[in-house]
């Protein structure tokens, strides 16, 4: 064995890997952990999926390879959920392709376009798949501070020599914060894009949780020229472990993509994407009740946060609640503290990057009762 790849000195296993192997060997031992770190949705999707997958399932001609690019309505309700959710036209044969999870988008994405030295810009802090992807593949991570209320600091940004920047990350509404984005921010960072000829990626899959206006990179002018934007169905319709996410942007940047994609896998099952037909027409009460739901976990997670003197803006979405730790204090003893102490674990903000390091992050998915569980377990 003549050792291994240099390219994984650079990264490190991914910190819910890692992680949930202690939390659930201490759950294997007895402990009764409730789980407030990871953002896996412990919802079902809605029934109309399930049927849509089980229909699909029991015909015996439907367990074949498939096509790289997905069935031709699968991408037919794709664009439709783009056109009705935020307005935005694309051809579903040429500008769309569907992905097992938006995950493997950002590897796809980085293999099509990144060379090795080639400069890649990923917020701080941010998603940690940004960053060990373009390591792995022998890029170079350059990080942009994010402000308090989630948007980049233009200051550092115009600042930057971006003559080997080839792609820029972002994300929004933003994970780990929350920050629900604008349109006026994205045409800023369109103008940044252009000015810069670098190659803009919105990674979206949180665009409906807890944001009452979802929108997209790609509503503003000029956007497809400069653009592309990821979506994911895992956390608006309650389907992580179905992996169904899509690239979105011009024919010949798709077209790019699909060349490493066809490489790498074989196909989604039929009965997923039948299910995924299912799930992106649903109508607007899906949402609505969704919603709800987390909008009553969430002022919860806020009651649990005050307990610990933590602070956090009412006004950001997505799945979690992004607090800050009080000046002084450890945010690695607080989650070691919550974990050891009260079988609660959380996740630390210093895992998406330096500026997440006085922060922790809580996730909303866990049953309300779970929630008021950990509270009690807190309470003085």
């Amino acid at each position: 064995m003549k050792g291994f790849a240099k390219r994984i000195e650079e990264v490190q296993e991914y910190y819910f890997s890692a992680k949930l192997k202690e939390v659930n060997q201490m759950i294997s031992d007895g402990k009764p952990i409730i789980n407030l770190g990871i953002g896996s949705p412990d919802l079902a999707p809605a029934k109309e999926v399930i049927q849509a997958l089980n229909h699909t399932a029991e015909n015996s001609q439907s367990h074949g390879y498939q096509a790289y690019q997905g069935i031709p309505e699968l991408r037919v309700a794709m664009a439709e959920f783009y056109q009705r959710e935020f307005r935005v036209r694309l051809n579903p044969q040429t500008e769309i392709l569907p992905l097992m999870g938006s995950k493997e988008g950002i590897m796809h994405i980085s293999m099509t376009f990144l060379n090795p030295g080639d400069q890649v810009l990923i917020p701080n802090p941010g998603y940690p798949t940004y960053r060990s992807v373009t390591q792995l593949l022998e890029a170079e991570p350059i990080f942009y501070e994010l402000d308090e209320s989630g948007n980049p600091n233009w200051d550092q940004l115009n600042s930057l020599d971006c003559s080997k920047v080839k792609l820029m990350w972002v994300n929004y509404p933003q994970m780990p914060t929350g920050a629900l984005g604008s349109l006026e921010l994205f045409e800023k960072l369109i103008a940044f894009a252009k000015q810069n000829q670098l190659i803009l990626i919105n990674d979206n899959p949180y665009s409906h949780i807890l944001n009452p206006q979802p929108i997209s990179l790609l509503e503003v002018s000029g956007a497809k020229e400069v653009a592309m934007e990821l979506n994911s169905l895992s956390k608006t319709f309650n389907m992580p472990g179905w992996r169904v996410g899509m690239l979105c942007g011009k024919e010949e940047w798709v077209k790019a993509v699909m060349k490493v994609k066809s490489n790498m896998d074989s196909g989604m099952f039929l009965g997923i994407q039948k299910g995924a037909i299912a799930a992106l027409r649903l109508g607007k009460n899906w949402f609505q009740d969704l919603n709800e739901l987390y909008t009553n976990r969430r002022k919860l997670v806020w009651k649990l946060a005050d307990l610990l003197d933590l602070s956090y803006s009412k006004s950001n979405g997505g799945l979690f609640v992004w607090c800050k730790i009080p000046e002084g204090k450890s945010a690695d003893e607080l989650v070691d503290y919550l974990l050891y102490e009260k079988n609660i674990f959380i996740t630390p903000g210093k895992i998406f990057g330096s500026g997440g390091e006085n922060y922790v992050r809580i996730s909303l998915c866990m049953p309300e009762f779970k929630i008021l569980e950990a509270i009690k377990r807190i309470k003085p």
